[in-house]
C-alpha cells in the first residue's frame, strides 16, 4: 500500500508543476512600468524649497538613447546660490557639485536609467532657499522609427519627417530659453520685493527714532526753563 501512495503524491506533484508553469505570472504580463515613463517627451517644472543645512535630492528616468537635459535657478534666499550635481544611473558623478546661482547639464544620448539631480543648501546654516527645477526627457528615436514605419508603406516622407524632427528640437530650445527668461524674470522680482521690504522697515524704525531723540530734546530744553514759584522772597 506505501508504493501506490508514493507515486500518487508524485503524480500530484508532477500535474501542479505542470499547471504553475503553463500559467503566466502576473509580473510578466503587466509590468508595473508609470505610464508617463514610454511617452516621447516629459517636460517638468518645479519650484522646490530647500531648508537650511539640508540637501535634497530628485530622480528621474530616462529612456536608453533619449536626450536628458536639467536646469536649476535659484529664486530667493539667503545669497541666492546653492550647490548642485547630477548623478548618472551607473553612479557616476556626471555634474560635480558646484556653489551657484545656475546651473545645467545634457546629455544628448543616455544609456538609459534614473538619473539622481541633488540640490545642496548645506554651506547656508540660517537661511533657506526657493529654487526652480526644469527637467526634459526627449525621445528624438521614435521619430527614426516613424520615419521606417513609414518607408514600409512606400511613402517617401523623409523630408517631412526630418523637417518635423527640426521642429520639435527648435521647439525644445525655445521652451528652454522661456523657462530660463521666467526664472530671471523671478528672481528679479523677488530681488525688488525684499529690497523694498528692507527699505520700508529701516525707514519706519528711523521715522521712529528720530521722533523719540526730538520729544526726548524738546523735554530737556523745557526744563532748563522751567521758574519754581512760591519759594523766592520778596526783596526790599
Amino acid at each position: 500500500m506505501l508504493l501506490p501512495r508514493c507515486f500518487a503524491t508524485l503524480l500530484c506533484f508532477a500535474i501542479c508543476f505542470v499547471v504553475l508553469s503553463v500559467i503566466p505570472s502576473n509580473n510578466a504580463t503587466s509590468p508595473n512600468v508609470p505610464w508617463y515613463e514610454d511617452l516621447p517627451a516629459v517636460a517638468m517644472d518645479y519650484k522646490v524649497h530647500i531648508n537650511p543645512g539640508k540637501e535634497d535630492c530628485y530622480f528621474q528616468y530616462v529612456n536608453p538613447g533619449a536626450t536628458f537635459y536639467v536646469s536649476f535657478q535659484v529664486l530667493r534666499g539667503g545669497d541666492g546660490m546653492a550647490g548642485f550635481a547630477v548623478r548618472h544611473p551607473s553612479g557616476q558623478i556626471v555634474h560635480p557639485y558646484q556653489w551657484k546661482p545656475n546651473g545645467e547639464y545634457q546629455d544628448q544620448s543616455s544609456t538609459g536609467g534614473y538619473y539622481s539631480v541633488c540640490i545642496d543648501n548645506q554651506f547656508s546654516r540660517f537661511a533657506d532657499k526657493v529654487v526652480n527645477l526644469y527637467l526634459t526627457v526627449v525621445r528624438y528615436d521614435l521619430w527614426d522609427k516613424y520615419a521606417k514605419e513609414v518607408e514600409e508603406i512606400n511613402m517617401n516622407m523623409d523630408n517631412f519627417t526630418a523637417g518635423l524632427r527640426t521642429v520639435e528640437q527648435n521647439i525644445n530650445h525655445m521652451l528652454q530659453y522661456q523657462h530660463h527668461s521666467r526664472g530671471r524674470e523671478a528672481r528679479d522680482f523677488n530681488l525688488l520685493s525684499d529690497n523694498n521690504t528692507y527699505v520700508f522697515r529701516w525707514s519706519i524704525i528711523q521715522i521712529i527714532v528720530i521722533m523719540g531723540t526730538t520729544a526726548i530734546q524738546v523735554y530737556f530744553v523745557r526744563k532748563l526753563f522751567d521758574t519754581k514759584t512760591g519759594s523766592s522772597r520778596s526783596r526790599i
